[in-house]
C-alpha cells in the first residue's frame, strides 16, 4: 500500500482517521464502517492522526484484526477486509469497507448512519427515499388503501413493541401511543396503513380481507409417500403472532442426535431452532406478496423445506445468496431488523451455512427453485461425527473469528470437494492454526486431529503417504526430462508451487537419502540431478578424458 499517498488522502465520506494509540470502542468503530458502506464504501484507518500534517502514530487496537473483522461483518453483513503496515516501528490498522447493497441503505442497531462533517448522523429520510429507488418498487412500503388502524392486532403490536425496547435499550418504547410507535417505525404513514404492517401486525380477518396470500402453511410428512399430511396447519395472522407458535410444532419431532468426546456425551437437534427461524423470516422477508400461493413449510424426519412464491430477486442466485442481499420487502426487512429478528442479515443465509457446517450436517439446498417459487431445504442429519469433534476442539474463541467462508472451507475439504476460487484467500489463515495441511497444489486435507478423533490416525498417515510419493514422481520426472543439464532448486519450487520451500527441500533430501538423487554445489546456483553422486561423477570423469584425447579414437 501508498502510505504517502494514503496520509495525503482527504478525509470525509469514504476515509475516516483516527489515532486509537491504546484502543478504539468497537461500537463506535461500527458506526463509522456503517455510515462509510453507506456512502459507497472506503476505508477507516487507525494509527494516523486525523488532522493535517498526519503522522503516523502508531496503534494498539484490535490485537486481533480477524476478530474484529468478523463482528463487523455479523453486525453489517458486508465484505471488510483489513491490512496491517508497518512504518518506522509503528503499526498502522486499515479497515477496508464495502458500499451497502444496492436499493438498501445500511443500518446498525436500527440506524442508517451518515457522515455530516465531522459527525455521525441518522441518515436523512430523502437519502433513504433514493437509496430505496435504487432497487425498484418496494411492495411492502405501498399503502393498502382500505386498511385502517383497527386492522392491526394488539398482541402482535405488542410483541413488536417489547422486543423493539430490548433491542435498543430503550424504555421509552414501552410507553409510546400505538400511532406514533407505528410511524417511528414507518409500518403506517400518519393513518394510512402498509402492506408491511398487514404483514407483520394484521389481524386474520385483516389479512383474509386485504392480503389473503399472507398464509404460512405447516405440513408434517412423516414419509416421502404423496397424499395428505400426518398433520397440517393454516396460519393467516400477524408474523409476530405466528412465530412462535410455528417453531413449537416443528419442535415437537425435533429429535436429538448423541455423539460422544471422550467421557462426555453431546446432543444436536435435528432441527436447529436459530437456522429454522431465520429461514422462516428469509420467506417472510423475500416472498413475492404480488403472486397468489402462501409460505409452505414442510417438516420431514431428516429435513424442513421453505418454500416460497416468487423465484430469487435480481441479481440473486443459490451460488451467491450468502454475499449478496437485495430483500423484495425492505419495509418488512427494516421493521423485522430494528427489534433485533434479523440482526445478522437481510437474509440469515450466513447463519444457516454455518450452523449446518458446526453441526456436520448436508449445506442448506436451493434444489428445486425456479422463477416461481424458492425452495430451501434445511437437512437435520448429522454427517460426519469427526467433523463435530474437531469443530468442539476448536474452542469458542477461536470459532468467534471465523467467516462464513472459513466454514464453507473446512466444510469443502471434509467433503474432498474442490474448493472454489473465492474461497481460496482464507486457506493459509486455517493452515496457520492447525485445522488443514496443503499437500499439493490444489489439494488439502483436515489436520491429524480430526482422524484422530475418528480413530482413523492411519487414513491420515496413508493420505500424506501417498501425497507424499505423488510429490516426489512429479520432481523425478523434471529432473529426468532435465538431464545432464540438472535443475536448480528454484526450478524445482515451480514444480510444485503450492508447497512451502521447507517442504520441497524435505522431500529433496529424503530422495537423495535414498539415492535416487543427488546434488552437487552448495549455493544457489547447485543443481539436482537424477540418480546417486557416483552417476555424475562417472559421466564427468568420461567426459573430461574425451576432451583430454580427442584423436584417441582414431589411433
Amino acid at each position: 500500500m501508498d502510505i504517502a499517498k494514503l496520509l495525503n488522502a482527504k478525509e470525509g465520506e469514504n476515509i475516516e482517521f483516527k489515532e486509537a494509540k491504546t484502543d478504539f470502542d468497537f461500537e463506535k468503530l461500527t458506526r463509522y464502517a456503517c455510515a462509510i458502506a453507506n456512502s459507497g464504501g472506503g476505508k477507516i484507518v487507525l494509527g494516523v492522526s486525523d488532522r493535517r500534517p498526519r503522522t503516523v502514530v502508531g496503534s494498539q487496537a484490535f490485537e486481533q484484526p480477524e476478530r474484529t473483522r468478523k463482528g463487523l461483518m455479523d453486525r453489517l453483513r458486508i465484505k471488510v477486509d483489513f491490512e496491517e503496515e508497518i512504518v518506522a516501528e509503528k503499526r498502522i490498522l486499515i479497515f477496508s469497507i464495502a458500499s451497502r447493497p444496492v436499493g438498501m441503505p445500511l443500518s446498525y442497531n436500527g440506524i442508517a448512519y451518515w457522515r455530516e462533517g465531522d459527525m455521525l448522523t441518522p441518515m436523512p429520510e430523502g437519502e433513504k427515499r433514493r437509496i430505496y429507488e435504487e432497487g425498484g418498487h418496494d411492495f411492502s412500503a405501498d399503502i393498502c388503501p382500505a386498511a385502517t388502524l383497527a386492522d392491526l392486532d394488539e398482541n402482535a403490536i405488542a410483541e413488536f413493541r417489547k422486543r423493539w425496547a430490548e433491542k435498543t435499550k430503550n424504555s421509552r418504547i414501552l410507553t409510546l401511543p400505538k400511532r406514533q410507535l407505528l410511524n417511528d417505525c414507518s409500518a403506517v404513514d400518519g393513518d394510512k396503513v402498509t402492506y408491511a404492517a398487514l404483514v407483520l401486525f394484521g389481524s386474520a380477518k385483516a389479512l383474509t380481507k386485504y392480503l389473503a396470500q399472507a398464509e404460512v402453511v405447516f405440513e408434517y410428512r412423516s414419509s416421502e409417500a404423496s397424499g395428505p399430511a400426518a398433520q397440517r396447519e393454516e396460519f393467516r395472522d400477524a408474523f409476530f403472532n405466528i412465530q412462535d407458535k410455528i417453531w413449537n410444532l416443528i419442535n415437537l419431532r425435533n429429535d436429538k442426535q448423541h455423539y460422544q468426546d471422550g467421557l462426555f456425551i453431546f446432543d444436536i437437534d435435528t432441527f436447529n431452532e436459530r437456522s429454522t427461524r431465520e429461514a422462516l423470516l428469509n420467506a417472510i422477508s423475500h416472498r413475492n406478496y404480488q403472486m397468489a400461493g402462501s409460505v409452505f413449510i414442510r417438516q420431514y424426519r431428516d429435513r424442513l423445506e421453505i418454500t416460497s412464491p416468487g423465484g430469487f430477486p435480481p441479481g440473486i442466485t443459490p451460488e451467491n445468496a450468502i454475499d449478496k442481499q437485495y430483500p423484495r420487502n425492505r419495509r418488512i426487512a427494516e421493521i423485522l431488523a430494528l427489534c433485533g429478528l434479523i440482526e445478522r442479515s437481510g437474509q440469515g443465509m450466513n447463519l444457516m451455512f454455518e450452523n449446518s457446517v458446526k453441526e456436520a450436517k448436508a449445506l442448506p439446498s436451493f434444489t428445486g427453485t425456479d422463477d416461481f417459487e424458492v425452495r430451501l431445504t434445511l437437512h437435520g442429519v448429522v454427517l460426519d461425527q469427526g467433523m463435530l469433534l474437531l469443530i468442539n476442539r476448536i474452542g469458542a474463541e477461536t470459532l468467534k473469528s471465523f467467516s462464513t467462508q472459513d466454514f464453507l472451507v473446512l466444510n469443502a475439504i471434509a467433503r474432498e470437494n474442490k474448493i472454489p476460487k473465492p474461497l481460496q484467500g482464507g486457506l493459509n489463515r486455517l493452515i496457520e492454526l492447525g485445522l488443514i495441511q496443503r499437500l499439493a497444489r490444489g489439494k488439502y486435507i483436515l489436520s491429524r486431529s480430526y482422524y484422530s478423533s475418528t480413530g482413523k490416525s492411519g487414513v491420515h498417515t496413508r493420505k500424506l503417504g501417498l501425497d507424499r510419493e505423488t510429490n516426489k514422481e512429479l520432481l523425478m520426472k523434471h529432473l529426468k526430462l532435465q538431464g545432464d543439464a540438472g535443475a536448480k532448486l528454484a526450478d524445482l519450487l515451480q514444480v510444485l508451487p503450492e508447497l512451502p520451500r521447507g517442504q520441497v527441500q524435505v522431500l529433496l533430501r529424503e530422495m537423495r537419502a535414498a539415492e535416487r538423487i543427488h546434488c552437487i554445489g552448495n549455493t544457489s546456483a547447485a543443481r539436482w540431478y537424477v540418480g546417486p553422486a557416483a552417476q555424475t561423477c562417472n559421466k564427468l570423469a568420461t567426459n573430461l578424458q574425451s576432451v583430454a584425447s580427442p584423436d584417441e579414437d582414431k589411433q
